[in-house]
Order: structure tokens, then C-alpha cells, then sequence
């Protein structure tokens, strides 16, 4: 494994790390908090591609937060979940949440330039998170497949951060082994794939201007990654926790056995 990232804010930049517990829940604080709109709906990074220029930094031991983007300064986040403050179920979405109040509204706001709210997600005991409880999973040779293949048409290549996964992992021979590994292996960590990662608008934004930089890769994927049910492209997987553990940046990702496929 050559990368471990979670995000604290969903559609946000991530935190990347050499080490992590690794939860039934994932990653810890990974997707802790949404960002909504007037509608309290989630945004979303293909729609407000600014999102990633919003730079999270976590303090107190995850209790809070420090949020920074280019000339809004910063922002200090609390990180309120105690009980007894209202929880506001997010549109469309299976989990509730808890409003980071006004001070934090107008700084997401005017980054972003629209109104919206800061929301921290509130999860029970086996609940549900904005991460979906699972773990992203991207290997290196399937970026490095799609970037040949991306220079085979006049393309450049793209980094791995468009693709958002939580785990890169290295060493694997075949592209795409993460589709058809349904059992993962790290150190005393044992991951169950769940499904593939369908991709959407967010891979055609540069993660670093947070300006959308399309066709790419979309365009490509469609030619060669096309879910069997018609359902968009595909690139990554998705994985639950069947027994948590401690991984680090080099524990070798063994898989136990492969689904059809």
C-alpha cells in the first residue's frame, strides 16, 4: 500500500497519513462532515468544484477542525455533536446531521460563493456515515493502464488524486485486481468488496486549481470501463470492514480470494 487518505469534509481536499485504525465505520473521520445547500442537500465537488480548494486540518483529537482556502483566512470548527442539539436529516441522504452554526455557514459561503451550511454528520453505533461505511480502494497499475491509454489518444496523464481513494495500493501485476478481489488482506485489517466505484464529474476536476479540467478521463473510461449494467464507467472499488486493524503506508495488500468477474 503506497497512499492512505481520508476526507474530512466530503467533496473537500483530504488528509493523507502514514498510518490508521481502521474501523467497521472505515477510516475515522472520513466524510465527518457535509457541506449542504439552500435546499440542505449535499454538494458536491462536480458541482462546486471550489470545494477542493477547502483545506481541512483536524484538531483536539478529531474534535474539532480547522478549515482554510485561498484569501478566506480560516475558519475553527468545534465540531458540535453533543446531545440535545437538533439533528437535521440530510435530503436524499441516510444519515442525519448537526449544523455547525452561522459562523461557519457564511465561511463555506463565501468560498464557495453560494449560500450554504456546514453540517457534521451524526452517526449511531452501526449507522450509517457519509462515507458509507466503506473504503475506496485504487490500485496503481489500473492508473497506470488508464494513463497508457490516455497518451495513446494525445491525452496527459493524470494523477491519482482525481480519483479520490481512501487506499493506493502498489504491487499488483494486473490492472484492476481490486474489481474481482473479493476478500483484501492488510496486516490484521480484512476488507470485503462491496461494488466498483462509478465515476462522475468529480475525476474531471484538477484537484490542485479546483478548476474542471474535462473531457479527461470520462472520456476515455467510457471507451473501456462501462459498467455491465449500463450504469457509467467505472475505476476503483468499494470495500466494508469485516475485521478492523491498523494498516501503514507499505503493509503489503494480499488478496484472500477473487469473485467471478
Amino acid at each position: 500500500m503506497s497512499a492512505l487518505t481520508y476526507y474530512p469534509v466530503k467533496s473537500c481536499a483530504g488528509i493523507t497519513v502514514s498510518e490508521a485504525l481502521i474501523t467497521p465505520d472505515g477510516l475515522p473521520h472520513d466524510r465527518a462532515y457535509v457541506i449542504t445547500d439552500e435546499a440542505g442537500g449535499p454538494r458536491w465537488q462536480g458541482g462546486d468544484p471550489r470545494m477542493v480548494l477547502i483545506t481541512p486540518q483536524l484538531v483536539d483529537d478529531g474534535a474539532g477542525m480547522i478549515l482554510r482556502a485561498p484569501g478566506r483566512g480560516e475558519l475553527r470548527v468545534t465540531g458540535v455533536t453533543g446531545e440535545g442539539e437538533e439533528v437535521t436529516k440530510v435530503p436524499g441522504q441516510p444519515y442525519g446531521a448537526v449544523d455547525q452554526g452561522a459562523e461557519a455557514a457564511a465561511w463555506v459561503s463565501g468560498v464557495l460563493g453560494r449560500p450554504s451550511r456546514l453540517l457534521r454528520v451524526r452517526t449511531s453505533p452501526g449507522g450509517t456515515a457519509a462515507n458509507d461505511n466503506r473504503v475506496h480502494v485504487v490500485s496503481r497499475a489500473s492508473l497506470d493502464l488508464l494513463n497508457r491509454r490516455l497518451a495513446e489518444r494525445g491525452a496527459a496523464p493524470l494523477p491519482m488524486n482525481r480519483f479520490r481513494p481512501n487506499l493506493v495500493v502498489d504491487g499488483w501485476d494486473t490492472p484492476h485486481t481490486e474489481d474481482t478481489a473479493a476478500r483484501l488482506l492488510i496486516g490484521d485489517t480484512e476488507l470485503a468488496l462491496t461494488e466498483l466505484t462509478v465515476r462522475c464529474a468529480i475525476t474531471m476536476v484538477d484537484q490542485e486549481t479546483g478548476r474542471r479540467a474535462g473531457p479527461e478521463p470520462l472520456r476515455t473510461l467510457a471507451d473501456h470501463r462501462r459498467a455491465e449494467d449500463g450504469g457509467g464507467t467505472v475505476f476503483g472499488a468499494y470495500f466494508r470492514v469485516v475485521r478492523e486493524g491498523r494498516v501503514t503506508v507499505g503493509d503489503a495488500v494480499e488478496v484472500l480470494d477473487a469473485a467471478e468477474g
